[in-house]
């Protein structure tokens, strides 16, 4: 407990190692005043020169004004010891390791609504204008009552209109769109959609859909089973600053029913290929996503 501070032994107990990473540690803990079970991501500041780092900035100033019910909520920030901690209400697991304890495919009624929830939240973050830039099964959480909540927005960006040029370091390589993986840097809310197509195949299938090493044999992943676009169906791709440097083959593809056959209705296919386009301005929108007849069922039981 001295490891994280006086400050949060003043006010937690029951400190339990629960994650870490590159940014420090996660523990669940109980409030001694509430009894209520928190997350803390504990921050390391390796030096007073360099200051708090930016993702934690960044993530610190959207979730302050981000409420929703899908978003997970940022209860409070401490700050002592050269150690930044951020307090989050605690859920059970994330999405990935959920998976792995199934050791098999998600239940569709379970995926519908998991799908659901993960396009609720970012129809609600496309309406406050933020872009997660980070989906990945990691960090969506979920409790032992089925709620899902999209977490870490230590990439996620505000934007505006017009666009501005922003990294296409983003996204973890497995969930990244072919336009950001071909250096497309003034991209928009479609960047999450094409990650969460990607969750929802993954979903069905047990396992990712594209699984490349690197930027060009993703690249080439997408391609192999979705087919090359021609410059027709995607007419800004070769304008691309790493299309040249790519030089992809053609490939044919094959249909969403060979690859995820495990989806059992039409209207799932549909959704799925809506989200999985390559060209990102084809990509449907969150909310238009929400209205899709895939999730009738779910929306006439809420």
């Amino acid at each position: 407990m001295t490891q994280i501070g006086g400050l949060i032994s003043q006010r937690f107990t029951n400190l339990k190692k629960i994650g870490s990473g590159t940014y420090g540690i996660v523990y669940k803990a109980t409030s001694k005043k509430t009894g209520e079970i928190f997350a803390l991501k504990n921050i390391r500041l390796d030096s007073v020169d360099e200051g708090v780092p930016s993702t934690a900035i960044r993530e610190i100033s959207l979730l302050k004004d981000l409420r929703h019910p899908n978003i997970v909520r940022l209860t409070d920030v401490l700050h002592s010891n050269r150690k930044l901690t951020l307090v989050f209400e605690y859920l059970d697991h994330d999405l990935k390791k959920y998976m792995d304890s199934l050791n098999s495919p998600l239940p569709v009624r379970q995926i519908k609504s998991f799908t659901f929830q993960i396009l609720r939240g970012l129809a609600y973050c496309a309406e406050q204008r933020v872009l997660h830039r980070d989906l990945k099964p990691q960090n969506l959480l979920i409790n032992q009552t089925g709620e899902l909540k999209l977490a870490d927005f230590g990439l996620a960006r505000a934007f505006g209109i017009p666009m501005k040029a922003y990294s296409s370091e983003v996204v973890t390589l497995w969930y990244r769109p072919p336009d950001v993986l071909l250096g497309n840097q003034k991209y928009g809310t479609s960047v999450d959609i094409w990650g969460a197509g990607c969750i929802f195949a993954e979903m069905y299938l047990g396992k990712p859909l594209f699984k490349g090493r690197d930027a060009p044999s993703q690249l080439k992943k997408i391609f192999t089973k979705l087919g090359t676009p021609t410059k027709e169906e995607w007419p800004e791709m070769t304008e691309l600053p790493e299309w040249k440097n790519f030089n992809p083959k053609e490939c044919k593809g094959y249909s969403l029913r060979d690859l995820v056959p495990s989806i059992d209705d039409e209207d799932g296919y549909d959704l799925l290929s809506k989200m999985l386009q390559c060209d990102p301005n084809k990509r449907i929108s969150a909310l238009d996503a929400l209205d899709h007849d895939y999730f009738n069922d779910i929306i006439q039981n809420d």
